[in-house]
């Protein structure tokens, strides 16, 4: 997988607009599966109630590169570059939720089984992967970005309007301008342990990763890395005392 600052998508110069677009939603994917893709969202994606509940469980089978059983999505998803995304069993998307696994090289997005992902959620890379492992929940509104690597790991609760940040900075440094470059700048990869629990609005920063059963205070930024079993809290975020050891 590339961390460089340079990525560029390589569609980007493609003659016509229908190439351009099934390079930036689909990548290298064949006609027949972008027009499949686009069809059945277009006829089941936006069905209220248990009728569409029921006839996406069946017809979004056929997006993604793999999918467990018992998935439930909601409506008006978004779903770019589904050849990269692959869901366990039993996992339920929200409405309104964005699925966007872009990337030349990138492993995409995994998400294990029993997974939860409120609505409103996005989810999305820049030629970086995303991996929730099993029983992660994501409450609403929450943001999860990779242009790196990010893993959200076993049985880890997120309150909502979270965000995750692996990658994705800028380089002061450099004369160009900053909407010019291509925001790839990493410190390293992002990962949050296992049975932690992140409040509501917290902001975990590019390879500022989590350690096991610890828990971060709601509205925090977490700006370098948190051991495991620790109670953190602020901003930035500093760990308050050790979860292992019993309060005086």
């Amino acid at each position: 997988m590339s961390n460089t600052s340079d990525y560029k998508f390589k569609g980007q110069k493609h003659s016509s607009g229908s190439a351009r677009y099934k390079h930036i939603y689909y990548g290298d994917v064949s006609w027949w599966h972008v027009i499949k893709t686009e069809l059945i969202i277009t006829l089941f994606g936006w069905i209220p109630g248990a009728l569409g509940l029921g006839l996406r469980s069946i017809f979004f089978r056929f997006i993604f590169a793999e999918i467990g059983h018992k998935t439930v999505f909601g409506k008006d998803i978004t779903i770019r570059h589904p050849s990269k995304i692959k869901l366990g069993s039993n996992v339920v998307i929200d409405d309104n939720c964005v699925l966007d696994a872009k990337g030349e090289d990138n492993d995409g997005i995994t998400i294990g089984n029993n997974v939860f992902i409120g609505r409103n959620t996005i989810i999305y890379c820049k030629n970086g992967s995303i991996w929730l492992e099993d029983e992660v929940n994501l409450s609403s509104n929450c943001q999860v970005f990779s242009s790196n690597q990010l893993t959200i790991g076993r049985g880890t609760m997120v309150g909502a309007y979270s965000y995750f940040l692996s990658g994705g900075e800028y380089d002061i440094n450099d004369p160009t301008p900053f909407a010019q470059q291509s925001g790839m700048k990493t410190k390293g990869e992002l990962t949050v342990g296992a049975n932690t629990w992140i409040g509501a609005r917290v902001t975990v920063l590019d390879a500022a990763s989590i350690g096991e059963n610890c828990v971060i205070g709601a509205g925090s930024v977490v700006n370098k890395p948190i051991p495991p079993y620790t109670l953190a809290l602020g901003v930035p975020a500093k760990p308050i005392r050790n979860l292992k050891q019993q309060p005086e």
